[in-house]
């Protein structure tokens, strides 16, 4: 395999969402974003207990345009929208959501570990839709880890998920407006493999809590993102401790990219226009049951 040159490596920054601080890689000071993929935060943290589920995590909020992603690594995320989709889901698993037209939607930990506490870790990153699904209905896709197909390192020392795409005639369950590889890697110390990626894909490698070597050259420390240059057949990586990390590859959309807050759109004018529909309630209405 003919491996692709890195193009730049950067540090996750530490930012505060909402009273959480969270590492945010992209976007960065040096990079708006990798087209198709606009935004990626890492949240971490052990929940203390004795709250209710109501007042933790993140409320009902709007989206239009453009696909938000969480992939769960500890503990369970609660996903409740204004369509009527409802489901917990666990370390390993994925929620995915094309928002399309609109959608309201909260994310808030499950229900037993705001009561009883326990660590909580996912990472959630946007991807952009073509201006041709901008405006489909809003879709709801939830994925557990025993319904992500698996692929094993031959040494046995990497283990994974393909969430979307296909890998080693592996094909991931989600379906996307755009052709897409997402993979989630568990790794322990030594586990080495070669990812083959499309040579028109642009490609994001992100490793949550230890260090690669890629390549067989480079050594990359936790939370560093690293963007590659297109072209050639794919990467090298090898683990340097017992960790997770994420592969995000995709083809460009090649359309501009005009983004408000929660709405992506193509132009100043939808994004107006994005407001006063959520404003006016066309984007629909949430209410959320504790009982």
């Amino acid at each position: 395999m003919n491996y692709r040159k890195i193009d730049h490596v950067f540090q996750s920054v530490r930012v505060n969402m909402g009273g959480n601080v969270i590492d945010q890689p992209l976007p960065h000071r040096k990079l708006d974003m990798l087209d198709p993929f606009l935004l990626i935060h890492h949240w971490e943290d052990t929940m203390p207990g004795g709250q209710e589920q109501k007042n933790v995590g993140v409320g009902p909020h709007p989206h239009r345009g453009f696909t938000p992603v969480s992939f769960i690594f500890k503990g369970g995320i609660h996903h409740r929208d204004s369509t009527g989709h409802e489901s917990v889901i666990y370390g390993g698993g994925t929620q995915w959501m094309n928002s399309g037209y609109g959608i309201i939607h909260s994310e808030r930990p499950a229900k037993e570990i705001a009561e009883s506490g326990g660590d909580v870790e996912f990472i959630q990153f946007w991807v952009n839709a073509p201006s041709s699904k901008k405006m489909e209905p809003a879709s709801y896709q939830p994925l557990t880890d025993e319904g992500t197909p698996k692929v094993h390192s031959e040494d046995g020392k990497l283990t994974i998920g393909v969430v979307a795409g296909t890998f080693n005639e592996k094909k991931g369950p989600i379906k996307t407006h755009s052709p897409l590889l997402t993979l989630r890697i568990q790794a322990f110390k030594g586990g080495r493999m070669n990812i083959p990626i499309p040579a028109h894909y642009n490609l994001i490698f992100y490793p949550l809590n230890t260090g690669f070597k890629i390549n067989d050259e480079r050594t990359i420390n936790a939370k560093d993102m690293v963007v590659f240059e297109q072209g050639d057949e794919g990467i090298s990586i090898e683990a340097l401790g017992k960790g997770d990390a994420i592969v995000l590859a995709g083809e460009p959309i090649a359309e501009p990219v005009v983004s408000y807050g929660p709405f992506v759109m193509n132009s100043q004018k939808e994004i107006m226009q994005a407001i006063q529909d959520y404003q006016m309630g066309k984007l629909g209405t949430l209410k959320e049951n504790f009982g």
